[in-house]
């Protein structure tokens, strides 16, 4: 008991930076999820190609071999390519590499999450918006947005808790988040079980938490909608 009570504020400090990488990513998965839902929708081919490439090709590939590809593959190309024209080489930070790359890979099941949002919501209200003298922003505004959120909650809600957990994979690229500094924790004091099951909880406490507020946020989108009883 003493090396966890030695240990745990330096593990509480890294459950603030898993925190820190879990928001930003879900924000940058959100803005890269909205975008691929639009381009997947839209009429264009040359919109709708790259968004089916990019959600097919990175959600058949494995979280951690792309963190490795990104921050280690990644950061030779671009070393390759300073060498090349005399530039000085560049180190990509850790929790800059995280977070792009959870966003980037989530970003792709966002997209297929508002997709199926925005294709739920009927095109004849859309249309009467329009029919009222609505410009396209009102339209999403006012009409579209508030309606596929209501459908998208429960998607983003479970995409949320993945991501959440997978911010552990960033230990493996040095980010001193609550993971890596458990792993240390553990080989000091030849305690592994210990210092992983308190990372567990925490994760665990993370994870109900989450799952409370996205509850909250379903009840409150569904205020007003009738639903069937079975």
């Amino acid at each position: 008991m003493n090396e966890l009570v030695e240990y745990f504020p330096a593990i509480l400090q890294g459950s603030l930076v898993t925190v820190k990488v879990a928001l930003l990513s879900v924000l940058l998965a959100i803005l890269l999820g909205l975008a691929g839902a639009a381009s997947r929708l839209s009429a264009s081919r040359w919109l709708r190609f790259p968004a089916v490439a990019y959600t097919t090709l990175i959600r058949g590939m494995p979280d951690l071999v792309l963190m490795l590809l990104v921050f280690y593959g990644g950061q030779v190309v671009v070393n390759n390519i300073a060498d090349r024209y005399a530039v000085e080489p560049f180190d990509l930070d850790p929790f800059v590499a995280g977070v792009s790359t959870i966003g980037f890979i989530f970003g792709a099941y966002f997209t297929e999450t508002f997709r199926g949002a925005f294709m739920a919501v009927p095109a004849g209200q859309m249309e009467a918006g329009r029919a009222y003298g609505m410009n396209r922003w009102q339209v999403f505004h006012r009409i579209l947005f508030p309606q596929m959120l209501r459908h998208a909650l429960p998607g983003i809600g479970n995409n949320w808790q993945v991501l959440l957990k997978s911010t552990a994979i960033v230990s493996m690229i040095g980010l001193t988040d609550m993971t890596l500094l458990a792993d240390q924790a553990g080989r000091t004091t030849h305690q592994p079980f210990i210092f992983y099951s308190v990372v567990a909880g925490i994760y665990l406490l993370f994870t109900a938490a989450s799952g409370w507020g996205i509850n909250r946020l379903e009840r409150r989108y569904s205020v007003g909608v009738r639903h069937a009883r079975l």
